[in-house]
């Protein structure tokens, strides 16, 4: 028999009521209160808590405080990146950010997706589509990406945009939903 986490993790509809999944949440929970609250003047110490709550954190990557996410070891980012204030990474799939990524303040990346029908969502079913971001993109403030979409190395998305579907490489988007309004050379 299939566990409810190996569902999620297979991107399957699960239920998050394991003690495992519970147990995962909780880690990450005390792991977030740890470097959301470092202070300034403990970098090290902020930098230890990252690595420990992050599946990878390349070299030179800097998150700014408050940090939020579900279980943290499903975000990998890449050397050189940038997330600043308020960020929000629900990582219930994978969440992979390359080289050299600039994400601004409140931005949201959301993975977990829920039924449309009610019944399913009542008994609190839900799944989850991995986001990729590639090298030297850029988040504008308060950007939303949501599940199973990937961004394109060098792509520009414009602030409070909404990004519902994949971005190519090379162009800047903007609106709700996120439409590429310029290439870039």
């Amino acid at each position: 028999m299939t566990s409810m986490r190996e569902r999620m993790l297979a991107g399957e509809p699960y239920i998050a009521n394991e003690p495992e999944i519970i147990a995962d949440l909780d880690r990450a929970t005390q792991l977030m209160e740890r470097f959301n609250t470092t202070a300034a003047t403990d970098p090290q110490g902020r930098l230890a808590a990252l690595r420990e709550l992050l599946g990878s954190l390349g070299e030179d990557t800097w998150i700014r405080p408050p940090f939020h996410c579900d279980y943290g070891w499903q975000i990998h980012l890449g050397p050189r990146c940038f997330v600043n204030f308020n960020a929000v990474f629900l990582d219930v799939a994978r969440i992979t950010i390359g080289a050299d990524v600039q994400i601004g303040p409140n931005v949201q990346l959301l993975t977990p997706t829920h039924p449309i029908e009610p019944g399913p969502r009542r008994e609190k079913w839900e799944a989850a589509k991995p986001i990729t971001i590639g090298d030297n993109a850029w988040l504008g403030g308060g950007a939303i990406v949501l599940a199973g979409v990937t961004v394109g190395a060098n792509t520009v998305i414009g602030a409070g945009a909404v990004v519902t579907k994949d971005l190519p490489p090379n162009v800047v988007a903007v609106g709700n939903p996120a439409r590429p309004v310029r290439t870039l050379e």
